[in-house]
């Protein structure tokens, strides 16, 4: 693993989100009320952009694509994809699978993700 620095502690809003290039990878850095945490950016579904999402709950997010829904904090399943209504024909092929989470650390005012 290797350590980046992804942006300023204040450039992230409580219950926002931002994505970031860290090294070869990009990743969505997430900052909720007891913290800020990193997921990879795809969903494990069908690989849309979790950039466009939204937080639910405070601690979940949601794919715009199918409205699976995953645990920030973790980056299990929660919700398996489930909209529009036959999507889950689909899951029959692409099971559940969470997403990857990252360390993240703050040192001097700026946030640090283990990538």
């Amino acid at each position: 693993m290797a350590k980046f620095t992804v942006c300023a502690e204040n450039e992230l809003q409580v219950e926002s989100m931002m994505a970031f290039k860290a090294g070869d990878s990009k990743i969505i850095v997430y900052r909720l009320a007891d913290g800020y945490y990193a997921t990879q950016s795809k969903c494990t579904h069908v690989f849309a952009s979790l950039e466009k999402g939204k937080i639910i709950d405070g601690c979940k997010i949601q794919c715009p694509l199918h409205r699976a829904r995953f645990d920030i904090k973790t980056g299990e399943v929660i919700d398996w994809a489930n909209f529009p209504p036959g999507i889950q024909l689909l899951n029959v092929v692409r099971g559940e699978k969470s997403l990857a989470t990252y360390p993240v650390t703050i040192e001097d005012g700026k946030v640090m993700v283990d990538v």
